[in-house]
């Protein structure tokens, strides 16, 4: 027997949009709606099972309705941007999962699906609709059944003709009277003023129609209610009208056209991989091939000569002659702080060598090499090159080129590509992959003997012959400088740090996991008290019994499981119960302990120092990130996690931690790009710039803002450099989006070169294909023409703040190579420790506080001269956190 369903395509999305938090992949489209539809969509075929499909779509804003009430759907918000970028990815997943879709002008998708319910259900085609619109009740009969969408995406009830009588009282055709009666405040449709839905559906208990409510007015119960119907029949009758679904609509297919397909799970798990949807590729069962990895056979051909003796070294030696040789230096692990090395292969493009250190450490002559500044040796990850050799005793030398660094910055879209992957990339001879060669996790082995040196060797050998055409390329891309005045430079500096390390205090560091446990058993005792009962507070399901069945608050959204006790769900239902707040602080707290007590615990080195690793090639926009462990997420807003600073302390008896902050950088660096006089006249005569922002928006005195006010300017002064909509400002302040929206307009108006800025920016990546920050550094934005909306809209949103993040990013980075350079020519005896967003950190002897003071705020206040001044703040203290 045939199975049709039938998917309101516009309410489901708009259902899974606002049930699901903002979400995003790692290229910045907006995602939850997308995942959420999906989620539907995967259910409803694998536990209905059918045979036909088709998702109907509302076509556009003007539907035959119109003509009779120019009003309806008059009230609808505009669809905020977030969502409607979506709504073209919704259609991919459809496309991918091969199920028809369908629009028509001039009607809606209720209208859609009305018709195609009413001509196959008598056909004896089992027909079911899907959808979060009670409207499509009144198609319900003996062939067709509703799935009405509840709270959450995939949570549904299920209508037949009985259900809805159990419920209503009414017949689903009677569903068209009760909003005739009652209206729609959701589609502007009026109904008789005054008449709820409990009145309505009194009314037609006793009269079936609207028409039969009108004929018998003398008859109903109050003058008052007689006298709200006899003013309001036209428009009950005409609500009676546009509630009515069209079930005529003059369709170019029949059921034979909407056939389902076999499932491709292949075409699926392509959409899925590029959403990076992972559990969802993990429920079709194709993961692994979705990651798209082909084996690469490795290079058999490779010329190299393993030397394993010092003799052997000695009649291959005349290749360390030449000017210029490509390096690899293979380690046992990423982490350079915890690699020991297991040898190194140079090449010069036709000879390669292959060197066990055992064999390096013997031979004075090739560390003397690897020294020396004249010898120019080309490698692939500069940084880490220069810290495995190092902890070694060998401070490398003549490192002239970067591979890795020069590939990233010619795409920075690509973070952290292999070596494999470069190769591949500019069309040079194949070689294996480290995971081909070694193995992934826990197979990962490192091979000896022969196998080692010939995948050592491709790699030299790869190096060699791939470095000439990127340095061209940085040429042709005006990239040179940034790469040998800059990036390559920032590398040593950075290797410099990494080194030295910070000093951890670990007895504060066990008092503070003691405070922690403490502020979470008072928290736990007062979560019990105002629940009036013990329970596991970590469990989301005894969580969600007690919020909802014990305390009765409102249930915002299901899981599969049960309720939802997310942090966007609680986050909400904060204003309504105390200890909704209790039980945030006390995820706070107990996400502190884990991930920076016990956390930080496990990084601390023999030398009671903590070596994070600063990443230079992973984000898009030329900011550092940090890992292993990650600094840059110190939380700072809570005071339990502006504490766990006060464990980062000097390494020396009597030094001191000296913080250097760049304040407001990136709204600076607006204002200079800009080119907006009010903004850069803010910024010269050192004004607060949210204060002064909310002045100028609201067009008051400075003692007359308000914090509300001056909380809306930050919000949109920060906001406005990563081009927020109404939708997000209004989601951030908790705000009407017509409110926001009209926020954002003021500024704009208020501010009209950050407006041209930002439309001439986006012109100028249409028509460039990138865009680039003061210093020259590019970001390509390949779908700034894109047809998809999500697409086109996330590289609108880039070519905007890329300019300005990059910039702020570049400015810090040159600020550390200056002042590394500075303070070698001084023989100053400070060290640079961190840097931390805009901050830098250093620890410094007493005798060099004040010399430090002053050399750090000229230098990061002069990195790179704007129309703007830079304001550095500087703060000293025993610790991080009294530097602050």
């Amino acid at each position: 027997m045939s199975k049709l369903i039938l998917v309101d395509g516009n309410s489901i999305a708009y259902r899974a949009f606002y049930a699901l938090p903002l979400l995003t992949n790692s290229s910045g489209v907006y995602t939850n709606a997308v995942y959420g539809f999906a989620m539907m969509l995967m259910k409803i075929i694998e536990e209905e099972k059918p045979t036909h499909m088709l998702v109907a779509f509302d076509a556009g804003k003007t539907t035959f309705r119109h003509e009779s009430y120019q009003e309806y759907k008059g009230t609808r918000q505009k669809t905020p941007g977030e969502l409607a970028e979506q709504l073209p990815l919704v259609q991919e997943l459809l496309h991918a999962f091969q199920v028809p879709t369908y629009e028509l002008a001039n009607y809606e998708a209720d209208d859609i699906i009305g018709t195609l319910a009413k001509e196959c259900g008598p056909q004896g085609v089992e027909t079911l609709i899907v959808s979060g619109d009670k409207d499509l009740l009144q198609l319900v009969d003996e062939h067709v059944e509703l799935l009405l969408t509840r709270k959450g995406v995939t949570e549904t009830e299920r209508y037949d003709v009985q259900a809805i009588r159990d419920k209503y009282g009414l017949s689903p055709l009677q569903i068209i009277d009760l909003k005739g009666l009652m209206g729609d405040s959701s589609d502007n449709i009026p109904g008789i003023p005054g008449v709820g839905e409990k009145t309505a559906l009194k009314l037609l208990a006793q009269y079936p129609s609207v028409e039969e409510v009108i004929a018998h007015v003398d008859e109903l119960p109050g003058k008052k209610l007689q006298e709200k119907v006899r003013e309001h029949q036209e428009q009950a009758l005409l609500s009676k009208k546009l509630a009515t679904i069209y079930t005529k609509v003059p369709l170019e297919f029949g059921l034979e056209a909407l056939q389902l397909p076999e499932r491709d799970p292949e075409r699926i798990a392509e959409f899925f991989k590029k959403m990076e949807f992972k559990t969802l590729l993990s429920r079709i069962g194709k993961q692994d091939q979705a990651a798209g990895k082909t084996g690469q056979t490795a290079t058999s051909d490779v010329t190299v000569r393993e030397v394993t003796s010092v003799s052997e070294l000695v009649e291959a030696q005349e290749i360390f002659d030449q000017d210029t040789l490509a390096l690899f230096v293979e380690a046992t692990e990423d982490n350079p702080h915890r690699a020991e090395v297991i040898g190194l292969s140079v090449s010069d493009g036709e000879t390669q060598l292959y060197l066990p250190y055992s064999l390096v450490e013997e031979s004075e002559f090739v560390r003397d090499w690897l020294m020396d500044p004249k010898r120019h040796k080309l490698v692939y990850d500069l940084k880490k090159t220069q810290i495995v050799l190092a902890n070694k005793g060998i401070e490398v030398a003549g490192l002239s080129f970067d591979v890795l660094l020069a590939a990233y910055l010619l795409d920075p879209s690509e973070s952290q590509m292999e070596l494999s992957d470069i190769i591949a990339r500019y069309g040079k001879e194949p070689i294996p992959s480290d995971d081909e060669v070694y193995g992934k996790g826990a197979k990962r082995k490192v091979p000896t003997g022969e196998a080692l040196a010939r995948h050592l060797a491709a790699k030299s050998k790869a190096i060699y012959q791939v470095a000439p055409t990127l340095k061209q390329e940085l040429t042709d891309t005006d990239l040179d400088e940034l790469m040998f005045g800059l990036e390559m430079p920032l590398s040593s500096v950075l290797a410099d740090m990494e080194r030295q390390g910070v000093h951890i205090d670990k007895d504060r560091l066990e008092e503070l996991g003691v405070e922690l446990k403490h502020s979470l058993d008072r928290l736990e005792q007062e979560i019990y008290e105002l629940a009036g009962t013990t329970f596991n507070i970590n469990s989301h399901k005894q969580l969600g019994e007690i919020l909802f069945d014990k305390l009765g608050l409102p249930v915002l959204k299901k899981t599969k499981t049960g309720y939802s006790t997310s942090a966007d769900v609680l986050e909400k239902l904060a204003p309504q119960h105390e200890i909704v707040e209790k039980i945030l602080h006390y995820r706070q707290v107990g996400k502190l302990y884990s991930t920076y007590i016990e956390g930080l615990k496990k990084e601390i080195g023999p030398d009671g120092k903590i070596h994070t690793r600063f990443n230079q090639t992973v984000t898009a926009t030329g900011r550092l990130s940090s890992t292993e462990p990650n600094l840059q997420n110190i939380p700072i807003r809570m005071e339990e996690g502006r504490r766990i600073r006060q464990v980062f302390i000097p390494s020396e008896p009597g030094w001191h931690i000296l913080a250097a902050d760049y304040s407001q950088i990136e709204l600076r660096v607006l204002a200079h790009i800009a080119e907006d006089e009010q903004l850069q006249k803010a910024f010269k005569e050192d004004k607060d710039i949210h204060t002064q922002t909310a002045m100028d928006v609201f067009g008051v005195a400075e003692d007359e803002v308000t914090s509300l006010m001056r909380r809306q300017a930050k919000a949109v002064n920060f906001g406005i450099v990563y081009g927020i909509s109404g939708f997000g400002l209004a989601r951030g302040l908790d705000i009407a989006q017509k409110e926001a929206r009209e926020f954002i307009d003021r500024y704009f108006e208020t501010y009209p070169g950050v407006k041209r800025y930002m439309d001439s920016i986006v012109e100028q990546a249409r028509r460039d294909g990138y865009v680039a920050t003061l210093s020259g550094r590019r970001r390509y934005l390949p779908s700034i023409n894109a047809k998809n909306f999500g697409e086109r809209s996330f590289a609108e949103r880039t070519a905007m703040n890329t300019p300005i993040q990059g910039t702020a990013a570049d400015i810090i980075k040159l600020a550390m190579v200056k002042l590394a350079r500075a303070m070698k020519e001084r023989n100053l005896a400070s060290r640079m420790l961190l840097q931390v967003h805009d901050e830098l950190i250093f620890e410094v002897p007493e005798a060099e506080l004040e010399e430090m003071k002053d050399l750090v705020v000229a230098v990061m206040e002069d990195a790179l001269p704007l129309s703007v001044p830079l304001k550095v703040d500087v703060n000293v203290g025993e610790t991080w956190y009294e530097a602050k």
